[in-house]
């Protein structure tokens, strides 16, 4: 038996009290399915949203995407070259940050994403080292329908890239398109 879906702040019991998780839509007796993303009318321009979980960066990360990315500096793979820099030890690659940052943020504010529109304003205004946890968080800038595609609107969101200390390392403003909620694909793929 399946149960309609229910608002982002859980259900309700037949007294009115709170009776399933928030973030989940119940979709049978005692169980509930994960949310993911959101449709256009559930973004508000101002709101932000902290994502997580965060992220502790491992050399592995660095060497890896500096790798696929063909990005071999030495500034980020070779630690005896890094050790005579002043930061005495490998950078993890800029566009190893931007991808886990930007990745922390995509299950939320564009799970529900027909496509991403474009990336705008990157700073990178602190290093990243391996060890460091990152953290992201957005918050919605605009918002409006498309004119040409009915059904649909596109979102901006600024993000930040936050280090456990509180540094912040990455910046960037980001615009994608979503469903509105009566064209939403989730119902039909089952989520």
């Amino acid at each position: 038996m399946t149960a309609a879906p229910a608002e982002r702040t859980g259900t309700a019991s037949a007294d009115g009290e709170h009776a399933g998780p928030v973030g989940y839509r119940q979709v049978g007796e005692n169980r509930f399915r994960e949310l993911v993303g959101f449709c256009y009318e559930e973004l508000t321009v101002g709101v932000v949203i902290e994502h997580r979980p965060g992220r502790t960066i491992t050399a592995m990360d660095n060497v890896l995407m500096s790798m696929l990315s063909m990005n071999a500096s030495p500034l980020h793979i070779d630690a005896a070259y890094c050790a005579g820099t002043e930061w005495q030890q490998p950078l993890v690659s800029s566009l190893v940050t931007l991808s886990i940052v930007g990745g922390m943020t995509a299950r939320s504010t564009s799970g529900q994403a027909i496509a991403n529109l474009g990336w705008d304003r990157i700073r990178l205004t602190g290093p990243v080292f391996v060890g460091d946890t990152l953290y992201a968080e957005s918050e919605v800038t605009g918002k409006r329908l498309s004119a040409s595609r009915p059904g649909e609107g596109i979102v901006s969101c600024r993000t930040a890239g936050i280090k456990s200390t509180g540094e912040v390392v990455l910046t960037f403003e980001r615009s994608f398109l979503v469903p509105t909620r009566d064209r939403s694909r989730h119902p039909a793929a089952g989520y």
